[in-house]
């Protein structure tokens, strides 16, 4: 993964392909969302796929959570993958108690993106294909 340059300890960006990763930092209250918000909204507006891992949060209030899920939202919203990488047992209770497990469907590590579903091929009509199928 590719780290993008950056002076913020609240957050750090990397990119792996298709694949963006922004990891958070510090207490995601009111104070944090304000500062982050424009940046958060670029990566929401630009990525192909985008992961927010909130492992390293030691806080994070209702403004927090409101942040996520707009992230998840918007960038579902326009057709790309979202990823909520999340292990801590108090913001999976919080996403749990708030109702949006659904919406933000948090994962305890990093999943790589799912691959595409590849074609499946017609069957042949050669010489092959009328010996095992005879008519």
């Amino acid at each position: 993964m590719q780290l993008i340059p950056r002076h913020d300890p609240h957050l750090a960006v990397r990119t792996a392909g298709a694949l963006t990763v922004a990891v958070l930092r510090g207490e995601l209250d009111l104070v944090l969302v304000r500062h982050l918000r424009p940046e958060i909204d670029a990566l929401v507006r630009e990525a192909d796929a985008l992961a927010v891992d909130v492992r390293a949060l030691g806080f994070c209030d209702a403004t927090g959570l409101g942040l996520l899920a707009h992230c998840a939202r918007s960038t579902r919203g326009r057709g790309a993958h979202f990823q909520l990488v999340c292990d801590q047992p108090w913001i999976l209770r919080l996403v749990r108690l708030t109702g949006l497990d659904d919406l933000l469907r948090p994962e305890p590590v990093l999943r790589p993106l799912p691959s595409p579903a590849l074609p499946v091929p017609p069957p042949s009509s050669g010489p092959r294909a009328r010996a095992e199928h005879p008519v």
